[in-house]
């Protein structure tokens, strides 16, 4: 039984990983089972059996995506330049994760936002705004405004030719200098 399981786990994983490259490069509506079925080497009916559609497939990678960068860049509300540094670092280490956000707002409206993205993006506010209410940083915009400014320069320097890490931290810190 125990190598069934792992037959299973490692089919999920070479599934989830072929759907990393090809939900990134074709977005949701281009994406074909079948290919992603080749490259991991298995029947496309197991995308249906352990994902039940492709759609399921791809919320399926995105939450393990989003997930994997909320528990590797946690926030830090004293060092805000540092933490869109630690993000624009995320997203060069795994840039498909930007084209997998852009995708699914783009097939499913600009106001759906994952679930484990919201709950994360919850997170951040209230520690921002606890770090206002104590002073430790900026209240010229309010929580939510600043996180998203932040999360926001850290995505904007990919569209920027010469941006870089020390670019989206210095433009952190001069959003927040007082």
């Amino acid at each position: 039984m125990g190598d069934v399981a792992r037959d299973k786990e490692a089919t999920k994983a070479n599934l989830l990983e072929a759907a990393l490259d090809e939900f990134a490069e074709y977005g949701i509506a281009g994406a074909r089972v079948d290919r992603i079925a080749a490259k991991a080497g298995c029947n496309k009916a197991m995308i249906y059996a352990y994902f039940g559609s492709k759609e399921g497939l791809f919320d399926e990678l995105l939450k393990i995506q989003i997930d994997r960068v909320v528990r590797s860049v946690p926030i830090t509300p004293e060092d805000l330049p540092g933490y869109a540094g630690r993000l624009f670092d995320a997203y060069v280490e795994e840039p498909r994760l930007l084209r997998l956000a852009a995708y699914h707002r783009l097939e499913n409206g600009f106001e759906s936002i994952p679930e484990p993205e919201a709950a994360a993006h919850r997170h951040k506010i209230e520690a921002i705004g606890q770090a206002q209410m104590e002073g430790r940083i900026t209240a010229a915009f309010n929580a939510t405004d600043l996180l998203d400014l932040v999360v926001h320069m850290s995505i904007l320097a990919f569209s920027t030719p010469n941006a870089n890490r020390d670019l989206v931290v210095r433009s952190v810190e001069r959003l927040i200098a007082e």
